[in-house]
């Protein structure tokens, strides 16, 4: 005649039979923090711009020129019933663009008392950085540019960050009477 066995004793054999035939756990993949910013080519280099510095991007807008500006104001557009001054980056850059009109992008801008359009000559979207190839070193940049930068992403290409809120904050930028 068989013994019974206890409850308890069965549900203890049969944990261990699992455990013993039981295959190990997918290994976990590294995760690592992103950065995620908008994407745009100005004066030859890859910049980001951080999600909230930028309110709103367009196509270029028809505009209306403006007399006895600085030739990188293009003149404002009215966008919703606003009036939008639109700054040729590239021209404040003192760079001559040759991007065909079409692929060219206006980043808006409207905070603190600002509210400016910013051609740039190409915009390549959201953009992705792990956090851990960010760098305030800066890799060579034109005088000009460089006040505007507060570091880069390294990686497959140099993307750098750009500082919209020291373009709004420098006189150069707000002096555009000629």
């Amino acid at each position: 005649m068989s013994e019974t066995q206890h409850p308890f004793d069965l549900l203890q054999a049969l944990a261990q039979r699992c455990r013993s035939e039981a295959s190990g756990l997918p290994s976990q993949e590294v995760v690592s923090e992103t950065w995620s910013g908008v994407g745009f080519r100005l004066a030859g280099h890859f910049m980001l711009a951080a999600m909230g510095e930028v309110s709103e991007i367009l196509h270029e807008p028809r505009y209306t020129a403006l007399p006895r500006v600085k030739a990188w104001v293009r003149g404002v557009a009215n966008v919703r019933g606003r009036l939008l001054p639109i700054v040729d980056m590239s021209r404040f850059f003192g760079v001559t663009s040759t991007v065909p009109r079409k692929q060219r992008r206006v980043l808006v801008l409207d905070r603190d008392d600002i509210f400016v359009g910013l051609l740039v000559d190409e915009l390549l979207g959201m953009q992705h950085m792990p956090v851990s190839t960010f760098s305030e070193r800066l890799p060579d940049l034109d005088d000009a540019v460089r006040p505007y930068v507060v570091g880069a992403y390294t990686g497959d290409q140099t993307a750098l960050v750009f500082n919209f809120r020291a373009l709004a904050h420098d006189q150069t930028f707000l002096d555009v009477a000629l």
